[in-house]
């Protein structure tokens, strides 16, 4: 495991939607450790593929570390299916925009599913901070940053 540095903002990478993975193996499994490793190390909760400089559908989170016993996740290739009509509002940091919290409305619950280290599908449903974070990171994804949402109140 490696720590990797982060990606800063305006660093055009950040804005690219990123491709999906195909190759599964060895160095995808490298990528998913090293990038748990600088997540925790940031600390943040959540980490994109692109935040590490490398464009393609990954991203790590652990919703719950900071406050309790840990639920460390890698989704690949991951797509949100549903999306609550219920929306919250929390700030939200970026690792790639350091110090410059915002307050973002999203919606509450969601459902998504995604592929493991080894190719095969899971489902599952998130709500409250897990699903901001599932967003967050799937925004990384598609190019978009919190820069981008207006600022909720």
């Amino acid at each position: 495991m490696a720590l990797r540095e982060i990606v800063l903002h305006p660093d055009p990478r950040l804005a690219e939607r990123c491709a999906p993975v195909t190759e599964f193996g060895p160095d995808l499994a490298t990528l998913v450790e090293d990038m748990f490793e600088t997540m925790y190390d940031a600390p943040g909760r959540g980490l994109a593929a692109p935040q590490v400089g490398v464009l393609s559908r990954v991203f790590v989170m652990d919703a719950t570390w900071k406050d309790g016993p840990g639920e460390p996740i890698a989704l690949i290739n991951p797509r949100i299916t549903w999306a609550s009509q219920d929306m919250a509002v929390l700030e939200e940091g970026c690792l790639s925009i350091p110090d410059t919290p915002r307050h973002v409305a999203r919606p509450d619950k969601v459902r998504v599913v995604w592929q493991d280290l080894s190719g095969d599908w899971h489902e599952a449903g998130f709500d409250g901070f897990a699903a901001a974070v599932v967003q967050h990171e799937s925004d990384h994804l598609d190019g978009r940053l919190i820069l981008d949402h207006p600022e909720a109140a």
